[in-house]
Parts: structure tokens; C-alpha cells; sequence
């Protein structure tokens, strides 16, 4: 179900496969919409080469029926229930962007198949996709935006190109002579980008092997592509009242996450703070007031109470609504 989001803080938020959205920003999609902010999610692929952890299900992956993309629709639907989102899309028509699937290098770390299947998220050309989300971005007219960083946080193609996507179409939206056929331009005011502080990983790979579990399998955070310097790490947003609605979403997904293994005694041993505070760095705009104890923001919004909305090339567009 889609509804329009163009009252009050707005948020959109750029994933590439169904199940990406819940694991890193769940909890703050749900505490924005008990807020009573607009959230929008723009998924850009339907996920048809992820794995089936399902065994009953295996006979829909890519190899065998290749309808697990429809199959992630309905998940990504009830996950979106669960946290309360009734705003979320897809970049393209149905079949129009698939799911680019990942090979690994010889660090074992992710990296784009050597064999490029047309038709793929990957393989599209970057401004034709960027040219989807222009016009996103100017029916919504986010505050903030949300999305992976240059290395789509661990090397996946889709999840670089989600970035590069968005990052294009941020630039491209806010641009007054650009494609007026796609919406009155709109200048985003913040952009972050997500992320997992050093700190915190370390604090799941020592909890790991004191309980004796794989759930990790690594031996350092040395070994953990998408750590960040806990100096990079802008703001923090405490989720841990929506934790529960966060958990029903990763449910949801269950093709995708095995909500019954160690990683879930693992995050009940180190307080649940593994699940409900997720992290972000600023990379676009100015940061906002900062909690005292920890320097890091405490709302993406901080800093755009009172601020004009931020229509390209004027002051404030005709009937735009104020931040805040």
C-alpha cells in the first residue's frame, strides 16, 4: 500500500533488496511512524537471487521456479505491517531491475559475479535508475535520506549501486533546470548514510565467543567488512521501545533471516542494544544538537525543527509545509 508523505518530517530511506531495510534501519523506520513522521521506503530490486533458508521453499529460488521475488513482495509487505510503513515502492516495474546476486573474492569478501546477467540492478544504467528516484524525491520531498555508504556496506553490487543511485538522484532532484517533467525540484536538506560503529562490533564478536556460538565467524572485527570508526558515527537512534515490531519485521522476511538461531540469544545477552539502536553518519547537511554523554545526534531530524522545506531554486516552494 502507497500513500502520500508530503506533511510534517519526512523521511525516505533507499534499500536494494527486501529484507535490507528491516535489519539496518527497522527500528527507526517504527519509532518515526509512532512519531508521526512520513517514512517512505524505495527498495530497488525484489531480491529473486537471495538465498532460500527455507527448505520447504527452496523450489521457488533463482535456480529452480525463480518466483522467490514475488515471494518477497509478500514478505516485505508484512514486514512493512509489522513496523507500521503503509509508504513503500519499488524503483521500477516488476522485472525491470532485478536482483544483481553476489560472488566472493579470494578475502571471501562480496563482490559482483564475474558473468553480469542483462536486466540487472547492476548492469542498468545509472542514470535511468537515478531518473526513477528523481521523481520519488520530488513527490515526497524527504527531510532526510537514508542509504548505504560507496561500499554498499560489504560489497554487495546491489547495495553499491543503491548508493550510487541515490547519491546521483539526490544531486539530480535538487537541480532547478533538471528534467521539470520529473517534479518541482527539491533539495534534500540531510543525507546519512548507515552504519556499524567498531565499538559495537566488537561487543558482538567478544559476546560470540564467550557464548561459544558461530554467529559471527570471525576471529576479529579486523574481519568484519562494514565497520566504521566509531569517530565517523554521527547519530544514534534509540529504537529499543520498537524492538519488538523490529523482531516481527525480521520474522517476516523468513526466506531471508533465521530469527531462531544464536544471533538472537546473542543480542538478549548483550541487552538487545545490538537490535534496537541503529547508527548513521551525516555526509550531506549540517548536524544538529548532540547528546552531551555520547556527541552523536539523537534524531535524523535534529537541527530542522523550524527550517523551511527546501524547494531548488526558491526560498520556500508555494504551499510547501515547515520541517518539524
Amino acid at each position: 500500500m502507497v500513500q502520500s508523505t508530503t506533511y510534517g518530517r519526512r523521511l525516505l530511506l533507499v534499500h536494494a533488496h527486501p529484507d535490507d531495510e528491516t535489519i539496518n534501519n527497522g527500528a527507526t523506520m517504527a519509532r518515526y511512524v509512532v512519531d508521526g513522521a512520513g517514512v517512505t521506503l524505495v527498495t530497488c530490486t525484489r531480491g529473486e537471487e537471495g538465498e532460500v533458508l527455507v527448505p520447504a521453499l527452496e523450489h521457488i529460488g533463482p535456480e529452480h521456479a525463480d518466483t522467490l521475488g514475488a515471494h518477497r513482495e509478500n514478505e516485505l509487505a508484512e514486514a512493512m505491517a509489522a513496523l507500521g510503513v503503509t509508504d513503500y515502492r519499488y524503483l521500477g516495474e516488476r522485472g525491470e531491475f532485478r536482483d544483481s546476486g553476489m560472488a566472493y573474492d579470494d578475502r571471501n569478501r562480496a563482490v559482483a559475479r564475474a558473468t553480469i546477467r542483462p536486466g540487472t540492478f547492476w548492469a542498468t544504467d545509472l542514470l535511468v535508475s537515478a531518473n526513477r528516484l528523481v521523481a520519488i524525491l520530488r513527490e515526497v520531498r524527504p527531510h532526510v535520506l537514508v542509504t548505504y555508504d560507496e561500499n554498499g556496506a560489504y560489497g554487495h553490487p546491489d547495495h553499491i549501486q543503491a548508493h550510487r543511485v541515490a547519491t546521483y538522484a539526490h544531486a539530480l532532484a535538487a537541480n532547478p533546470s533538471y528534467r521539470l517533467d520529473l517534479g518541482t525540484p527539491w533539495s534534500v536538506p540531510k543525507v546519512y548514510w548507515n552504519a556499524m560503529p567498531r565499538s559495537t562490533m566488537e561487543r558482538w564478536v567478544e559476546a560470540s565467543k564467550e557464548m561459544d556460538t558461530d554467529f559471527l565467524r570471525v576471529e576479529s572485527v579486523d574481519d568484519v567488512p562494514f565497520v566504521v570508526d566509531d569517530a565517523l558515527v554521527t547519530t544514534e537512534i534509540d529504537g529499543r521501545d520498537q524492538l519488538e515490531q523490529k523482531m516481527a519485521a525480521m520474522r517476516a522476511h523468513a526466506t531471508q533471516i533465521a530469527v531462531d538461531g544464536p544471533f538472537f540469544a546473542l543480542s538478549n545477552h548483550i541487552g538487545w542494544r545490538a537490535f534496537g539502536v541503529e547508527h548513521y553518519r551525516l555526509v550531506h547537511g549540517e548536524l544538529g544538537p548532540v547528546d552531551p554523554v555520547s556527541g552523536r545526534e539523537t534524531d535524523l531530524f535534529a537541527g530542522l525543527e523550524g527550517a523551511p522545506d527546501r524547494a531548488a531554486g526558491a526560498s520556500r516552494a508555494a504551499g510547501a509545509p515547515t520541517a518539524g
